[in-house]
């Protein structure tokens, strides 16, 4: 009888043996996928790390622009205008500001328009400018030329002697091409002949 009761205690103890042992393996798998569970937070770790370098990219754009936006500029140039009785060609000079060089030309194109003093006559007051464009060393000009802006032969003469004074001042400017409503002419107003273009 007690050899019985010792034999199914030992059975006993060989089967919770055998039971112990046979979990381990199972144990294995679950820390398997654990190892692994740690890859995706990887991912998103580089996917955070892709965004912020994305933001960093955005926001170093944003920097070039801002570095690259150009600052107001002001220049005194010289201006050309006539006398009250259109017998010479006169010297003033204007205050212009502008930001990009086809903004100068504009600015400067604009002095020629007008005048604050009284022996100073501008030549180009009534004569409105449709379009500028500058490339290469070579300014354009696309103007109108309405009935009331001729001058006659001798204003028309120092019209275009001032404009080109004025554009040639600038070293870049290597020539001046005066184009009247979009197409070329041989005169501004029909006394003078105009080249195409005018050089220095």
């Amino acid at each position: 009888m007690n050899k019985k009761i010792w034999a199914v205690g030992l059975l006993a103890a060989v089967m919770l043996i055998g039971a112990g042992c046979g979990q381990k393996p199972g144990a294995a798998p679950d820390d398997t996928p654990g190892q692994e569970t740690p890859a995706p937070d990887d991912q998103t770790g580089q996917s955070n790390g892709g965004a912020s370098n994305g933001s960093g990219g955005t926001s170093t754009g944003n920097g070039g622009n801002e570095a690259t936006a150009p600052e107001a500029k002001t220049e005194s140039i010289k201006a050309y205008y006539t006398d009250p009785d259109l017998m010479e060609l006169v010297e003033g000079s204007a205050e212009i500001s502008y930001k990009e060089d086809q903004e100068k030309y504009e600015a400067a194109y604009q002095a020629l328009q007008k005048s604050d003093k009284a022996d100073m006559v501008p030549l180009w007051e009534k004569i409105e400018l449709n379009s500028l464009k500058f490339e290469n060393g070579a300014l354009t000009l696309d103007v109108t030329v309405p009935d009331e802006a001729n001058l006659g032969a001798g204003g028309e003469s120092f019209a275009v002697d001032a404009i080109k004074k004025t554009f040639f001042q600038f070293d870049e400017v290597k020539s001046l091409q005066i184009l009247v409503d979009g197409q070329q002419t041989e005169s501004l107003m029909g006394h003078v002949d105009l080249e195409n273009p005018m050089t220095r």
